[in-house]
C-alpha cells in the first residue's frame, strides 16, 4: 500500500478505514470488563496491512498466551471501545520478543518495524483521520525511554519501552499512566480513549519476529502485572 491511506491506517488504527457510524457506536465498556485474555484477544478484528501475522492462543509452561508470528508480514489485531481514563487510567501488560530488527533506523518509514507493539488511541474529531494514537513498541534501536514521531505522520506518536536485545526471551512487565503518555505526546490528558490493538510486524524491512503477549487489562492502580 502507498500514498495517503497507508500511513493513516498504518499508524493511526486500523478502524480508521470503518465508516463513521461505526465510529460513533462504540461503547464504554465497564471497569470488570478490561481484562483481556490471549483468547479474548484473539478474537478481536484482524486488519490486515501487508500480508497477515500469525496470531494463534498456545500455551507453555501451564500458561496460555497470545503467540504473534511475523513473517515479512503486518497485521493488528484491535478491539474499538470507548474506556474511561478517569476511573481506570493504567494500561498493563506482559510481552516477551523472540528477538528484535538489527540494524534499523526506526525513525524513518523503511524502519517502521517493531517484533510488538500495543496500541492506544482517540478520536480528535470527525472524520476518520482525526485519530491521536500512542504506540509503545519494543524498539529495536532507538533507546528505551525515548519518544519519536511515526515516519508516516505525527499524529501517531511511538514511546520506547524495551530496547535492543538486554531482555529478548525474557518477559517484561509494563504499567503505563495512558493520561500522563498523551500530556507528554500530544500536550493533551483526554479523558478516554476509543480503543486499542497490539501487533508484530516486519514489512516494511522485510524481516521476521515472534512476540507473546499476556495480563492485557486497564486498571485504578499502577500495579504491575505479574508476568509469567
Amino acid at each position: 500500500m502507498n500514498g495517503v491511506i497507508y500511513p493513516m491506517i498504518r499508524s493511526l488504527f486500523p478502524w480508521c478505514l470503518m465508516t463513521l457510524t461505526t465510529l460513533v457506536a462504540g461503547s464504554v465498556i465497564a471497569a470488570d470488563d478490561l481484562r483481556f485474555s490471549p483468547d479474548d484477544i484473539h478474537a478481536w478484528q484482524t486488519r490486515n496491512f501487508e500480508g497477515e501475522t500469525e496470531y494463534r492462543v498456545i500455551e507453555r509452561e501451564g500458561m496460555r498466551l497470545l503467540q504473534a508470528s511475523a513473517r515479512q508480514q503486518a497485521s493488528a489485531k484491535y478491539l474499538e471501545r470507548e474506556i474511561d481514563l478517569r476511573e481506570t487510567p493504567y494500561l498493563q501488560w506482559c510481552w516477551q520478543v523472540s528477538g528484535i530488527h538489527e540494524g534499523l533506523d526506526e525513525t524513518r518509514k523503511s524502519g517502521d518495524d517493531y517484533p510488538a507493539r500495543v496500541y492506544v488511541a482517540r478520536k480528535t474529531g470527525l472524520l476518520p483521520w482525526q485519530v491521536e494514537s500512542v504506540n509503545y513498541v519494543w524498539a529495536s534501536s532507538q533507546p528505551a525511554g525515548s519518544d519519536w514521531p511515526n515516519a508516516f505522520t505525527s499524529r501517531a506518536q511511538l514511546l520506547a519501552l524495551q530496547s535492543g536485545e538486554a531482555r529478548v526471551g525474557e518477559w517484561a512487565a509494563e504499567v503505563r499512566d495512558i493520561r500522563e503518555d498523551y500530556q507528554r505526546l500530544f500536550g493533551n490528558r483526554p479523558d478516554h480513549i476509543d480503543g486499542l490493538a497490539l501487533m508484530s510486524d516486519g514489512d516494511n524491512a522485510g524481516v521476521d519476529a515472534t512476540a507473546w503477549f499476556t495480563h492485557l487489562a486497564f486498571s485504578a492502580s499502577p500495579e504491575p502485572p505479574d508476568c509469567p
